[in-house]
């Protein structure tokens, strides 16, 4: 069995049973990539280049690992020294690369809906890493991933996601795929950091972090992507730690087993203190190692062998 369609750009795109497909076979991919021999030939003879329009380490390097550990030729385009500095267009770009080959496209663009342009113009899968401030799929599931380990499912989980929900296409692709797995999404952020009608997703907005945190299973904080602002949208960091960062005094409403989450990387001292992120129930470097299985399991689910 495979995917329903020969790419993945966002999981407004899918059902819950396509999801439920994915973090079923990334649990298998998971064996892999803990084991000491990290090495399998489903996708022996497949190419896999990565297309990153804007810096990242975490997802492009698991992406990279996912494609080897499963006997890929895998590519990282330098789009700074590519053509694209030329002038090359991102279409073109797309069909070279199918010229020489090339299986399944990663791609990171800082331009939403950038995933959804090269994937109509080319025949090979296409991947998104993260679409401007649209979506980041393969987060959203090795999150919903971390969490079903902890809790045996997703089902009536409440999650509060809190940070710079504004500019994240983290938050994005999580309240979409959480509430299609009948999970409770929470939010928080400052008023400046909040888009107009996210509840429309499916979520709730809660008017202070002590709220939105109340009972919940599971927290996650977002970066404060500094990078993507034309203003300053909050005083300092040191305020926004206070009042709208996770630390200890804001917390302290959450289940007793509630998990500590984020995408990464972290401003230590701006959304979480050091004690958060370094508490037993962080499941931060737990997320990173499911990221290399969900995507494993997307590369194999879209080009692999129909049987393991």
């Amino acid at each position: 069995m495979r995917l329903s369609s020969k790419d993945l750009l966002g999981l407004e795109d899918i059902g819950a049973e396509e999801i439920t497909f994915i973090l079923e076979t990334a649990k298998e991919m998971k064996k892999i990539v803990t084991s000491s021999m990290k090495r399998v030939n489903y996708l022996q003879g497949r190419s896999v280049v990565s297309l990153f329009y804007e810096n990242s380490t975490r997802t492009r390097v698991s992406f990279e690992l996912a494609a080897k550990y499963m006997g890929a030729q895998a590519v990282n385009v330098s789009v700074a020294s590519s053509s694209v500095a030329k002038g090359e267009t991102l279409i073109d770009t797309g069909k070279t690369l199918e010229a020489m080959g090339t299986d399944i496209v990663i791609i990171r663009h800082n331009q939403s809906g950038a995933p959804h342009l090269l994937a109509r113009n080319i025949n090979a899968s296409v991947i998104n890493a993260g679409d401007g401030m649209h979506e980041h799929p393969t987060q959203a599931l090795l999150d919903m991933m971390t969490m079903q380990e902890t809790f045996g499912t997703l089902e009536g989980l409440k999650v509060a996601i809190i940070g710079d929900i504004y500019h994240s296409r983290v938050a994005r692709s999580n309240i979409i795929g959480l509430t299609k797995m009948g999970a409770q999404v929470q939010l928080f952020a400052p008023s400046t950091l909040m888009p107009v009608g996210i509840e429309h997703l499916g979520a709730k907005i809660f008017p202070t972090i002590k709220d939105a945190i109340y009972d919940c299973d599971v927290v996650m904080g977002l970066r404060v992507q500094l990078e993507r602002q034309k203003k300053c949208l909050f005083p300092t960091t040191n305020e926004y730690c206070k009042f709208f960062g996770i630390n200890p005094d804001n917390i302290k409403g959450a289940k007793k087993n509630a998990l500590w989450m984020h995408p990464g990387p972290v401003n230590r001292g701006v959304e979480m203190t050091s004690t958060i992120i370094d508490a037993d129930n962080s499941v931060i470097n737990k997320q990173v190692t499911n990221g290399v299985a969900v995507r494993m399991a997307l590369l194999y689910l879209l080009i692999g062998r129909e049987e393991f």
